[in-house]
């Protein structure tokens, strides 16, 4: 898996659990040692046509449809990894903000399934794809390897 190199450099040690869905985007949990709860992370990968770089987070309902993760299942934070030949980074989106972005599913939002994230070095970007970038850097971090 491409994004262990990546959280062992950032959280150092962890234990992980692959999820049954997202496994395209090498989906886990992770719990960080002495930490409590635990972290849902996907690798995003650049696409040929279009700026960024995609991810999906979603789980399978009763009736075996995909749906939106809700704060519950989240864990404390949205962790997306992304590898670009020597660039790599994560943003780091606690549940909070991934609520007010309406990432996630609750009473008043329906929620995402999958979400474009664009890293700095990401440029000529359209006036949405800036609009996102500019809160999602917020919660960026670069790493060098």
């Amino acid at each position: 898996m491409k994004i262990l190199d990546v959280l062992y450099e950032f959280y150092g040690e962890f234990e992980f659990i692959k999820e049954k869905w997202n496994e395209k985007y090498e989906g886990i949990l992770i719990k960080i040692k002495d930490e409590q709860g635990y972290k849902r992370c996907r690798l995003a990968k650049r696409t040929p046509k279009k700026e960024g770089y995609f991810t999906v987070f979603w789980k399978k309902d009763k009736n075996n449809m995909n749906i939106p993760y809700t704060n519950e299942d989240l864990g404390t934070e949205l962790v997306i990894v992304v590898i670009d030949n020597d660039k790599k980074g994560l943003f780091i989106i606690p549940n909070e903000v991934a609520i007010r972005k309406k990432i996630l599913s609750t009473k008043n939002s329906k929620g995402k399934m999958s979400m474009r994230f664009y890293p700095p070095w990401c440029a000529n970007l359209n006036t949405t794809a800036q609009s996102t970038q500019k809160w999602q850097l917020k919660f960026f971090r670069e790493i060098e390897l």
